[in-house]
């Protein structure tokens, strides 16, 4: 039994400690990213360092898939700055002006101690970007540095120990328009018009027929 105790321990030892830094990775993820869409794309950095803490991040757009429109949301504490490449044919936007450069990278900077991403913490890192590409997912070349001086290039494809963040796309959908029973009613015939009336008018007299026999019964005898 103390075996098996001392096995099952070490067991779960590894299993946490091989699941933390599965989950410590920078990512990129949407709550609206729509193919043919624009979308806000959020970079969440963790900082995997037990000493050290983030002070910068350098993400690469892919070079396969340009966007036309890309704005970055201003970050408390950190300095960015916009490197913007030629694309080859020109992108169209939605005006149908051609963008003849692109967003190619970002690079942001903590401006002091205090803003940098401590150990033990994250941050994310938004951009409104678009029309996003008709495609499953786009992948981002990111680098991270640290305060010590030491870089980790996320920039692997696939499952790997430093894989590249994947940003998922959903299809566009067309949503059918609302019934609006209203508006059919008010399309409705002249004569159906007429023939409710007439329906309420005869039930009225009925109602006031069926009232006066009542009331006759009613009387009492002189």
């Amino acid at each position: 039994m103390s075996r098996l105790r001392n096995a099952l321990a070490v067991t779960v030892m590894f299993l946490l400690a091989t699941a933390v830094p599965a989950s410590a990775h920078v990512t990129v993820h949407s709550d609206d990213a729509v193919q043919g869409g624009y979308g806000q794309l959020a970079f969440r950095v963790p900082t995997e360092s037990d000493t050290a803490a983030t002070t910068g991040l350098q993400v690469a757009f892919p070079a396969d898939h340009r966007l036309a429109f890309v704005a970055v949301r201003p970050h408390a504490g950190w300095t960015y700055k916009v490197v913007k490449s030629a694309v080859r044919p020109p992108l169209v936007d939605d005006d149908g002006n051609q963008v003849a450069e692109a967003v190619s990278e970002i690079d942001w900077t903590a401006t002091g101690p205090d803003s940098a991403i401590r150990p033990g913490e994250y941050d994310e890192f938004l951009v409104e970007a678009g029309p996003l590409p008709k495609v499953d997912r786009l992948e981002f070349r990111v680098v991270q540095t640290y305060s010590d001086g030491s870089v980790v290039r996320w920039i692997d494809p696939g499952q790997s120990e430093h894989p590249a963040p994947a940003l998922s796309i959903t299809a566009g959908s067309v949503t059918a328009p609302a019934v609006q029973p209203v508006a059919a009613s008010a399309a409705s015939p002249p004569w159906a018009l007429g023939a409710a009336t007439a329906a309420v008018l005869i039930a009225a007299g009925s109602v006031a027929l069926a009232w006066r026999r009542t009331s006759r019964r009613a009387r009492p005898t002189e």
